[in-house]
């Protein structure tokens, strides 16, 4: 059941402690793409993430884009925020996201993963043992595959509470 436990849990990516997180030793942020970043199903391009990004990678802070959707679709976004991404990431599975580690040369410590999904993004950052965040989706629309992963969250989020482990809506760093 811990496996599905965040680190951390805020409103979005912009209540988010970036500070805090440094001065955890955190060096490299992994963004999910849809419904962390933008909707699904929508090529809409935030200033605002933009300027997030901006901001975050001024603090020094390596960001990178992880996401299980396609390189098609990540290459517009990863162009537009400049900064690099994994697609097809196969989230909760681990392989990709050891080879990052590995090929940007980053301990478990040095590492978090932002997204939506316990089952997908807290899953695998867990199973690694890096830092996990989750925050709340950006849109109540979801993939057909996330529409099956959101009965699951739904039962694993009722276990955490009923074992007082986690209370959506209820944040903390």
């Amino acid at each position: 059941m811990e496996e599905y436990l965040p680190d951390i849990y805020q409103k979005s990516i912009y209540t988010i402690n970036y500070s805090k997180l440094f001065n955890r030793g955190i060096k490299c942020l992994l963004f999910d793409l849809d419904n962390t970043l933008v909707p699904p199903y929508s090529n809409e391009l935030s200033q605002k993430a933009k300027n997030l990004f901006i901001s975050l990678k001024q603090k020094g802070f390596k960001i990178i884009i992880f996401t299980n959707s396609p390189q098609i679709r990540l290459k517009g976004f990863t162009k537009f925020f400049e900064v690099e991404g994994v697609s097809s990431a196969c989230k909760p599975f681990t392989r990709k996201l050891r080879k990052l580690l590995n090929d940007y040369g980053y301990g478990e410590n040095e590492v978090a993963i932002i997204g939506d999904q316990l089952m997908t993004d807290i899953k695998v950052g867990n199973k690694v043992g890096i830092t996990t965040i989750l925050v709340n989706p950006v849109s109540n629309s979801d993939f057909v595959l996330t529409k099956i992963h959101r009965f699951s969250e739904r039962r694993k989020m009722k276990k955490l509470r009923d074992h007082d482990l986690f209370w959506q809506g209820r944040y903390y760093d």
